[in-house]
């Protein structure tokens, strides 16, 4: 008869390291947070620009159609290590610098100005861990930004009375791809982010009565994090 001692030892030389294995935290997964901050650039989706100068020719004309800027903000996300992958939700709060109006030269009947304001995002992330402390990963999800308008007439008694001011939320989906190293108790992280929005419009109140413009609008960011996980 065997002691009850060899039973217990026995016992705990197989519930002890599947134990310390069932605590051991993936360095992916939980909860995180972090800040952003990096290049932002929204412009018409249209690969044909305007012709200004009324040359014929739909390029080199001078005019900047795109709004540059500083993006920054922060972000909350869970992940799960599944082992083969980690997945993750994520939603950030952004805003930007971004800003562009029309020079003094520019022969139109009017100026305009575009201010990019806050930007919304949820969604998810499939990233692979190619090294101990490095996550490869895409994501995608729903974003929604806020872009001020303002339209004055530059020329007196031309029949046109433009003195228009114009605050949008418009919808959108993003996707993006980006790399994720642990460094000491936290991480750093960048991040490529394609967005894609196409519900800004322009009605009669701006042009007649009966004619509207709708623009479609890309958004490419470059950006840098600094996070931490709990």
């Amino acid at each position: 008869m065997k002691s009850p001692l060899i039973y217990t030892l026995l016992a705990g030389s197989i519930l002890l390291p599947a134990a310390a294995q069932a605590q051991e935290k993936s360095p992916f997964s939980g909860p995180r947070i972090e800040i952003l901050g990096g290049y932002d650039q929204l412009r018409s989706g249209s690969d044909v620009d305007i012709d200004t100068d009324e040359d014929g020719i739909f390029e080199d004309n001078g005019l900047d159609q795109s709004v540059d800027g500083f993006a920054y903000g922060a972000a909350v996300g869970y992940d799960f290590d599944l082992g083969s992958v980690v997945v993750g939700l994520e939603g950030e709060y952004m805003d930007s610098t971004g800003k562009q109006k029309t020079s003094e030269d520019l022969a139109a009947p009017f100026g305009y100005r575009i201010n990019v304001n806050r930007d919304l995002y949820l969604g998810a992330r499939v990233g692979v861990q190619v090294a101990p402390r490095t996550l490869v990963y895409a994501k995608g999800g729903y974003t929604n930004t806020r872009v001020e308008s303002r339209f004055q007439d530059r020329v007196e008694d031309d029949g046109y009375e433009l003195d228009f001011d114009d605050g949008q939320s418009i919808d959108g989906f993003r996707v993006g791809a980006g790399v994720e190293q642990l460094i000491g108790p936290g991480y750093v992280k960048l991040e490529y982010r394609y967005s894609n929005y196409s519900s800004l419009k322009y009605d009669d109140e701006l042009f007649s009565d009966n004619s509207s413009i709708g623009i479609d609008l890309d958004r490419h960011q470059v950006l840098a994090g600094v996070g931490v996980r709990f």
